[in-house]
This record gives C-alpha cells, structure tokens and sequence, in this order.
C-alpha cells in the first residue's frame, strides 16, 4: 500500500506525469518506437514505399535499446517502481508483439488463417507480460536480486522475426516481389480461399506458444 500512496496523495494538472521518474519517460520511448513501427507499415501499405517498409522494420530494434536502458537507469537511479513494471510490459507489447505482428502481414502474411496466427501471438505476448507482472516475485533471484532465467520465452525475442523480415525484404521475399519463402497450404476449400495458411505462419504460432510455456526456462543474460 505504501507504494501506491504516492499516486494517491498527488494532485492538480499533470499530476501522474510528475510522478514518472528517468526510467519511466525512457520505458515510454520504447513505446513510441513501437508505434512509429505501426504507423510506418501503414503508410508502406498506402504507399508501397519501401523506405516506410524499413522504418518500420528498424523501429522495434531502437525500441529494444530502450527496453534494455531503462532497466539500468531504474538501478542506476534506484528509482523502481509498481508504474515502471507496468508501463515496460505495455511498450513491450506495442514494440515485441503488435509492430512485429503487422510487419508480417505488411510483408504478405495476409490470408484469414495468416491473421488468425497473428492474432494468437499479439495474444500470447499479452498473456505472457500479464503472467510475468503477476509472478515475477516468484521466480528465483541472484545475489543482485535479478531473476535468474524467464518463464517462456520473453517478448523480445520476437526481435529475431523481426530480423529475418529485414532479410526477406532485402531479398525481394516480400510480397509484390518474389513472395514469401514457403509459400502457403490449403487446409480447407479452394486454392487462394480463406483456408490458405502460409508455411510461415507456423512459426510465429510456435514462438507464441513458447513465451506462454511455463515449463520453458530461458535462462537470463
């Protein structure tokens, strides 16, 4: 209780803006980098402008150096907090989850099955961040105080999607251009129809399903 009375005793304008330390303004930037990831894929889409393409391919990497900051400026500055935790998991999201989700349909992962998968690893990245918020306090610590391995694979790692996009579209393996590696399969109905399923969005199916793994333990740098 003692930690949340002090967003209790605050008052007048911009009163929870005052309350953000350092780290917190930094975990925010994350955040921003995770939506200019969004808004980048968007225009490529209206625009089929492949400098927007590798904006927003680029974003989610500047948004990691954030997340990997603010964590050492919390320690640095001593200043963590119950509003820092929540704050990280929800740039996390944007940056890890939502961004590199759409920058698989930007890249041609646009069938009905392709944006159910997708949907599911929006999901269980939410899920995953949720899991770690609640149950971060039982996980073994180090001498530091740090945690010793992560529960499922963290959200970040999603960031290795994100890099082979970035080869694919160097490569042309883009749609509009040579198309996606692998190609698709047709679970149900006719070629070309809502049952087509592309081979590679089985992947991102199987990393959601390792960051909600409970008994996955990647163990932490």
């Amino acid at each position: 209780m003692a930690a949340l009375q002090q967003y209790r005793d605050t008052e007048g304008h911009f009163s929870l803006v005052r309350n953000f330390r350092l780290a917190d303004l930094v975990t925010i930037m994350n955040g921003v980098c995770g939506s200019f990831s969004v808004f980048m894929s968007a225009k490529y889409l209206l625009t089929n402008d492949e400098d927007y393409l590798w904006s927003a391919l680029i974003f989610p990497i500047l948004g990691c150096m954030f997340d990997f900051m603010d964590g050492k400026i919390a320690r640095w500055r001593k200043e963590s907090s119950m509003l820092g935790q929540e704050l990280d998991s929800l740039a996390d999201l944007i940056s890890f989850g939502v961004a590199p989700a759409l920058l698989a349909f930007v890249i041609g992962l646009r069938t009905y099955l392709d944006t159910v998968v997708l949907t599911g690893f929006i999901c269980c990245g939410l899920a995953r961040l949720a899991r770690f918020n609640a149950t971060v306090a039982l996980v073994p610590k180090d001498s530091s105080g740090k945690a010793t391995y992560f529960e499922g694979l963290p959200i970040p790692s999603s960031l290795g999607l994100v890099s082979v996009l970035m080869v694919w579209t160097k490569l042309g393996w883009i749609e509009g251009k040579g198309g996606v590696p692998g190609g698709t399969v047709t679970l149900w109905g006719k070629a070309g129809g809502d049952g087509d399923l592309h081979l590679v969005s089985v992947v991102f199916g199987l990393w959601a399903a390792a960051m909600v793994s409970k008994t996955l333990r990647v163990p932490k740098p």
